[in-house]
């Protein structure tokens, strides 16, 4: 048997925008058909709209079965601000149920009528009891979710202070870094500076002086001139002395 899904809505009736009463209709939806409870809280009505009034229903507006009672279930599950809804007698203690809506541009009416129920009070007790736990159950999760969202709250809150302090600790790690290399780069620039320093001196030594040079260029004539005499003194006393060879040693 299938499982159906349930709703129920407080309708009100108004008539020339002033309300003129209100009831509960409780719906049971099944994949094939409906059932609808309705209560005023002093009288209750029924409305079981089974397989084939609802395919014939829905032959005649080209629907499908499906989408008809979808479309049934939105306009009797929740109070649709642009429909006109009227819950008026239909004689014998029947009631008729209407709702409108629009489609393509057209406005439409669906009607259904609710025949008398054979137990007043158990049908409106149903229908409360339904409420009353429907109630119950939207109040538990209302908690269940004030509790979730406070527990996350806390959590966030957990987290925003952690992801501050790791921040902070970041950004003193991150300062602390930075001095240090810009203590090691201007270490590093003084250690280049002074060894540009080293090269330039030793690449722009002075040259020798003028006098320097003239000393030298003496030295290495009177050295020749010597050697030229004592060549001469040699050759001209050979008759006496043996040739005696005369190593002579220029000044460098």
């Amino acid at each position: 048997m299938d499982n159906p899904k349930h709703t129920c809505l407080k309708l009100e009736m108004r008539s020339g925008g002033s309300e003129i009463g209100s009831v509960f209709v409780k719906g049971s939806w099944y994949p094939t058909r409906f059932d609808l409870a309705i209560t005023d809280g002093l009288h209750a009505w029924t409305c079981q709209a089974n397989e084939e009034e609802v395919k014939d229903r829905a032959s005649n507006w080209d629907q499908t079965v499906s989408d008809y009672i979808d479309l049934a279930e939105r306009y009797l599950g929740f109070q649709q601000p642009g429909s006109v809804y009227e819950f008026s007698d239909a004689g014998n203690g029947c009631k008729r149920l209407s709702w409108t809506f629009e489609k393509e541009g057209v406005k439409l009416e669906w009607r259904w009528k609710c025949q008398p129920s054979a137990d007043s009070k158990r049908t409106t007790v149903e229908i409360l009891d339904f409420l009353m736990d429907a109630n119950i159950k939207l109040s538990e999760e209302v908690i269940w979710k004030t509790q979730s969202f406070d527990k996350l709250k806390q959590e966030a809150e957990k987290c925003l202070t952690q992801s501050e302090k790791l921040s902070s600790e970041k950004a003193e790690f991150e300062s602390f870094c930075y001095a240090k290399f810009v203590n090691v780069l201007n270490s590093k620039k003084a250690k280049l500076r002074e060894l540009r320093d080293r090269l330039s001196k030793q690449t722009t030594s002075p040259p020798l002086s003028d006098k320097e040079e003239e000393s030298t260029d003496k030295t290495e004539s009177f050295d020749e001139a010597s050697d030229d005499e004592a060549e001469k003194d040699i050759g001209g006393s050979s008759k006496d002395v043996p040739a005696i060879k005369v190593l002579s040693r220029k000044r460098k």
